[in-house]
C-alpha cells in the first residue's frame, strides 16, 4: 500500500537506486564467477557467451534515418552488429541484413535495465544523460559513443547529456569547442570528438532526389512552428496568417506533431477561421519533406526544421526570435552563444511583430537578398560535413574502436 503514495520523482529516484544496487550486485557476482573460471581453466582467459562486439541502441523508429545509412555500411563492411529499438513497428525489421541482428527490448525502464546490464565492446546511441539518469554506463561495456541526431549545438542537451561518453560523433567541427569547455570547467576526461557528417540529413536528400518535381504558379509560403506557448501559431496565430493570406500566396500551415496532441483547441479555431480561404491549406501528413520542397519561403521560430529546409532546399526563411532560456541544458554553463542563435542572423530574416502589417513586402525582401544566400551556403558547408559519406565514416570508426578493443584483449 505504501508504494500508492510514492509521487513520481520519488519513485524515478528509487527506480535508479534500485537499478544500480542490482547492476553493482550482478557485476560483483559475474567477476567472482569469472575468477573461479580463470583458476579451475589453469589461467585461461574466460570471454563471456553473451559478449557482443557491438551494440547499437534506438530509442525508436523516429531515429530510424539516423541509424539506416550506419547499419547499410556495416553490413556492406560485414561487421556484426546487435540493434536493439525501442519501437515495436522500428523499420529495421522490414530490411533483411545479414550481419545485423535486430529485437526490441521494451521502451522505458525495461529497455534501461536491459542496457544497464549490456555486455559489449562498443555501444552507440543517440540516447542523452548517460549515468546521469536511468540509464547506467554497465560495467560490461568498454566503450560509449554517442552520435548527434542534427546539425545542432552539442549543448542542447539536458545538462551532463554528453559528459559520460567517451565518445561523441559529430555533424562538424564547429560542435568540438563547446563540449571541450565543458569538459575543461567540470574536470572531467576528455571525449574522442570525431567528426562524421549528419545520417538523417543524407537520407532526407535521397529522398528529396525521388519527390515528383511539383511546379506551381502561385509564390508558396510555408509556416512551420515549434509547439508550445513559444510557437508562432500560440503567440501570434491570425495575427500573423490573417496578413499572409491577404498577400494571395499561397499558404501551407504544418503544425508540429506534438500540437495536434496537446494545442487541440488552438488548431481548431484556427482551421474553423479559414475554412472559406481557397490559399490556406493544413499539412496533416506525418513527413514534411512534400511541405518542404513546395514552399518558396518558410516561416518558423526555433524549430530545428529551419535546417532541414536550408540545407536540403537552399531556400529563404524568417524566424520569429523568441527568448531561449538556456537554464536546463548544457548550453547555460557555457559563456557563448550557441551557435544556432549566432547563425541564424546570417542566414535568415528575423521576423518582429511590427513586420506583419506589410508582410508581403519582408518576404520578397527576403526572397531577393544575395547577402542570406550566400551565408546559408556556408553555414551548411559548415554543420554538414561528408554529405552522403557519413554512414561510410560511422562505421569506419566504429571498426577502428573494436579493432582497437581487440588489440586491447591479445595484450
Amino acid at each position: 500500500m505504501l508504494l500508492q503514495y510514492i509521487d513520481p520523482g520519488t519513485g524515478s529516484m528509487l527506480f535508479s537506486v534500485v537499478i544500480g544496487l542490482m547492476t553493482m550486485l550482478y557485476f560483483v557476482g559475474k567477476a567472482v564467477l569469472i575468477r573461479l573460471k580463470f583458476v579451475f581453466s589453469g589461467g585461461r582467459a574466460v570471454i563471456s557467451k553473451n559478449r557482443v562486439p557491438l551494440v547499437i541502441y534506438s530509442e525508436g523508429k523516429r531515429y530510424w534515418n539516423v541509424f539506416k545509412p550506419i547499419l547499410e555500411a556495416l553490413e556492406h563492411m560485414e561487421i556484426r552488429t546487435v540493434f536493439y529499438t525501442s519501437s515495436e513497428d522500428d523499420p529495421v525489421f522490414l530490411e533483411h541484413f545479414e550481419y545485423i541482428e535486430s529485437e526490441f527490448i521494451g521502451q522505458g525502464n525495461k529497455a534501461f535495465t536491459r542496457l544497464n546490464f549490456l555486455e559489449a565492446d562498443v555501444c552507440l546511441m543517440t540516447t542523452p544523460g548517460l549515468n546521469v539518469y536511468q540509464l547506467k554506463r554497465s560495467r560490461g561495456v568498454r566503450h560509449y559513443s554517442h552520435i548527434l541526431h542534427s546539425v545542432d549545438d552539442a549543448t542542447g542537451y539536458r545538462l551532463f547529456g554528453l559528459d559520460y561518453f567517451d565518445s561523441v560523433l559529430l555533424s562538424g567541427e564547429y560542435q568540438k569547442a563547446h563540449i571541450r569547455k565543458l569538459e575543461e570547467q567540470r574536470g572531467i576526461p576528455r571525449k574522442e570528438l570525431i567528426v562524421v557528417g549528419c545520417p538523417y540529413l543524407d537520407v532526407l536528400k535521397e529522398k528529396v532526389a525521388m519527390l515528383p518535381k511539383d511546379r506551381h504558379d502561385n509564390f508558396t509560403v510555408l509556416v512551420a512552428p515549434s509547439w508550445g506557448k513559444s510557437g508562432i501559431l500560440s503567440r501570434y496565430g491570425s495575427s500573423l496568417l490573417d496578413p499572409l493570406v491577404d498577400t494571395g500566396y499561397s499558404i501551407i500551415v504544418r503544425p508540429h506533431p506534438q500540437s495536434w496532441q496537446s494545442e487541440q483547441e488552438m488548431l481548431k479555431n484556427l482551421e474553423e477561421r479559414y475554412t472559406s480561404k481557397n490559399n490556406l491549406e493544413w499539412d496533416h501528413r506525418n513527413e514534411n519533406l512534400q511541405s518542404l520542397s513546395r514552399a518558396d519561403i518558410m516561416i518558423s521560430d526555433f524549430s530545428g526544421v529551419i535546417f532541414d529546409y536550408v540545407f536540403l532546399f537552399d531556400r529563404p526563411f524568417l524566424y520569429v526570435n523568441n527568448d531561449f532560456d538556456a537554464r536546463p541544458y548544457d548550453a547555460y554553463d557555457v559563456d557563448e552563444q550557441p551557435w544556432r542563435f549566432r547563425v541564424l542572423p546570417e542566414i535568415g530574416y528575423p521576423l518582429q511583430e511590427h513586420d506583419f502589417n506589410h508582410i508581403g513586402e519582408v518576404l520578397q525582401k527576403v526572397v531577393d537578398s544575395t547577402y542570406l544566400k550566400e551565408n546559408r551556403i556556408l553555414a551548411r558547408e559548415t554543420a554538414w560535413q561528408f554529405q552522403g559519406e557519413s554512414g561510410q565514416h560511422v562505421a569506419q570508426y566504429l571498426q577502428q574502436e573494436l579493432s582497437t578493443n581487440l588489440v586491447g584483449d591479445q595484450e
